[in-house]
């Protein structure tokens, strides 16, 4: 299973410390029973990506903006491992995927508020100029045993886990069947 706490990073072992729970909506993302990208929800929020709470979307509901606006190879890629992980018995949930930048700088300001510093801010949350959402190309999955098995086969579709302390996100990184790169510690290091 996928933990946290104590970790490797190249030649530097840290300690995640105070990272939120797998599934803490701080992080952004998933537990077993809500999906959703974490953040709030405002009325001016058609559009920007945001998927409402309690709503469960896989990777073929595409009428969704937030899958509409994924690179395409992207989707191709995650709707390839959404069957297989079906054929395995695992449900692959979407929580977050493209998302504007301006709901981007949101979930940035609330990650200051919550984290008290921008620089603590950044390991979970990137800026707008930074993210990979905003630009289409990543996605957060759920619920923790899609995570892990995307995390365990995803690289067949070129598909890896970027973040050491976020095990939901994924993006397109290496060569269907190759070797994804190290984790970076946080977002902080992308």
């Amino acid at each position: 299973m996928l933990g946290l706490g104590l970790v490797s990073c190249g030649d530097d072992d840290r300690t995640v410390g105070d990272s939120p729970a797998f599934g803490d909506e701080r992080a952004g993302t998933i537990d077993d029973d809500t999906t959703n990208d974490g953040g709030t929800t405002d009325d001016d929020s058609d559009g920007d990506g945001t998927i409402e709470e309690g709503t469960r979307l896989t990777a073929f509901d595409t009428d969704h903006v937030a899958l509409a606006n994924l690179d395409p190879e992207l989707l191709d890629a995650v709707q390839q491992a959404t069957e297989a992980a079906e054929r395995d018995g695992i449900e692959l949930l979407i929580n977050s995927g493209w998302r504007s930048a301006d709901k981007q700088q949101r979930l940035l300001d609330e990650a200051i508020d919550t984290y008290g510093s921008i620089d603590e801010a950044r390991r979970w949350v990137s800026t707008p100029g930074r993210s990979k959402h905003v630009t289409g190309e990543a996605v957060d999955v759920g619920p923790w045993d899609a995570a892990e098995w995307l995390d365990e086969h995803g690289d067949a579709w070129g598909l890896c886990r970027i973040y050491d302390n976020e095990p939901w996100h994924f993006e397109l990184a290496a060569e269907p069947g190759g070797s994804c790169p190290r984790l970076l510690f946080d977002a902080s290091e992308g």
